[in-house]
């Protein structure tokens, strides 16, 4: 029996590593030609594409190399950071970044096992630049991804509701989560693409917690400056992950 189960295991893991080979070619093609990547891997341009596509997967042994080969030209952090430009206001429009499922796919694998020992029964996020990110890693933990919106849903009966105060602002604004949808039992990562003030996150760790739900972690993508540290501060009772931390562009 545990011969099996472990024979099973080798399957599964063997599997994951030919898809992680597909998903980095994938990305390494949005910069590479066929011909480049062909010259570097030593691989016909034909084998490339088909991979590329989808067609085949690599055997173990190939994927071994593409991997190590995309771990040497890939760096995800700079390449999300290649990707961000600010405008006069300070601002930058992240479409680049969360439209890009491959990239996407690749960081959800990173985060998954940063969190995977606390296991996670929920990922919650905030409607709507949060999705993209949240379901990737959701789906690489296999667990539900819910999310919060700013209004209430024609249907839903009963919400949770979150108010806060956005900085400069002189509004209040309110999350609502769909009540039952995060239980008493749940473990919680929270998962945002942007971190400035902190507030956002900081209402989504309440409405959890209001749910009853424990908070056992937070992955923010980006996080801009340092003002969210009053509200996210380094000694809660969370793991915090910051993939790509920047300075405020125009900080005075």
């Amino acid at each position: 029996m545990h011969a099996e189960v472990k024979k099973r295991d080798t399957r599964f893991e063997s599997l994951q590593k030919k898809i992680l080979a597909i998903e980095l070619l994938r990305l390494l093609k949005k910069v590479y030609t066929y011909e480049e990547l062909s010259k570097s891997l030593g691989l016909p341009i034909t084998v490339i594409n088909r991979y590329v596509k989808g067609h085949v997967l690599p055997r173990e042994e190939r994927a071994e190399e593409i991997i190590k080969f995309a771990q040497k030209e890939i760096n995800l952090r700079q390449e999300i950071r290649r990707r961000i430009k600010f405008d006069e206001n300070g601002y930058f429009n992240n479409m680049e970044i969360l439209s890009d499922t491959h990239l996407l796919k690749l960081i959800a694998k990173i985060v998954a096992e940063k969190f995977r020992k606390f296991n996670i029964t929920k990922v919650l996020t905030a409607a709507v630049d949060g999705i993209p990110l949240a379901v990737h890693i959701a789906s690489e933990l296999g667990v539900d991804m819910v999310f919060a919106k700013k209004e209430k849903e024609v249907g839903v009966k009963e919400f949770l509701e979150e108010v806060y105060a956005p900085s400069f602002s002189g509004m209040l604004v309110s999350l609502y989560l769909p009540k039952g949808l995060i239980k008493p039992n749940d473990c919680v990562l929270i998962v945002d693409d942007v971190m400035r003030s902190g507030e956002t996150q900081k209402a989504l760790i309440n409405l959890a917690r209001k749910a009853g739900a424990r908070v056992a972690g937070v992955f923010i993508l980006i996080a801009i400056g340092d003002r969210w540290k009053d509200k996210i501060p380094a000694d809660s009772d969370f793991q915090l992950e910051i993939f790509l931390h920047l300075k405020e562009p125009y900080a005075t």
